[in-house]
């Protein structure tokens, strides 16, 4: 079953069966790929911060490309069981981690979701439709609801997409692209 639960139960197995060394060389494969992207005309990105022990892409080498092209990243901030800020990240930005192991900024410059132009958005897998799963509590779908029609959507996947996610909702947003460290795809 491609059901969202089955889904996240299947991908988060795989995940903590990959090595440190696979995780750092695909997250860089990844990055590399983004860079095939027509994304770059732009100012704003949104990354999300790696949380190490769930084994997910590591964004360090996104967040340096960001920096070498004179980009501004912008990082969110979980704000209760609902939703996210986004702050400018910038070198006097403090982080902490949150309870899940996530950095996240303590203070600095708020940036609203309108004024976003470009999403790297996490996940456990997607589909070749560009849906996907996520964590399912929803931070994502509640933020992107936010963002003009026109953000970019950028989903990181260690994984290859599978055919159809069977249980869609009407608060699933679909990426634009997804990037694994094969391939990336456009939807």
């Amino acid at each position: 079953m491609n059901t969202k639960s089955a889904l996240r139960i299947e991908y988060r197995k795989r995940r903590e069966a990959l090595t440190e060394d696979q995780i750092t060389d695909w997250s860089i494969e990844i990055s590399n790929h983004c860079l095939k992207l027509d994304i770059w005309g732009y100012s704003l990105y949104h990354l999300f911060m790696t949380a190490e022990k769930n084994k997910e892409v590591d964004t360090s080498y996104l967040l340096s490309i960001l920096q070498g092209k004179d980009k501004q990243p912008i990082v969110p901030k979980m704000i209760d069981n609902q939703s996210l800020e986004h702050y400018l990240l910038t070198d006097q930005t403090p982080l902490k981690l949150n309870r899940l192991g996530v950095p996240e900024p303590l203070s600095g410059i708020a940036i609203t979701p309108q004024k976003i132009e470009v999403v790297f958005v996490p996940l456990f897998v997607f589909d070749k439709e560009g849906h996907r799963v996520g964590y399912g509590k929803g931070y994502y779908d509640r933020f992107l609801v936010q963002c003009p029609n026109n953000t970019v959507k950028v989903g990181l996947s260690f994984f290859d997409p599978i055919s159809k996610i069977e249980d869609l909702d009407d608060n699933d947003i679909a990426l634009d692209y997804a990037v694994t460290p094969k391939e990336v795809y456009s939807f």
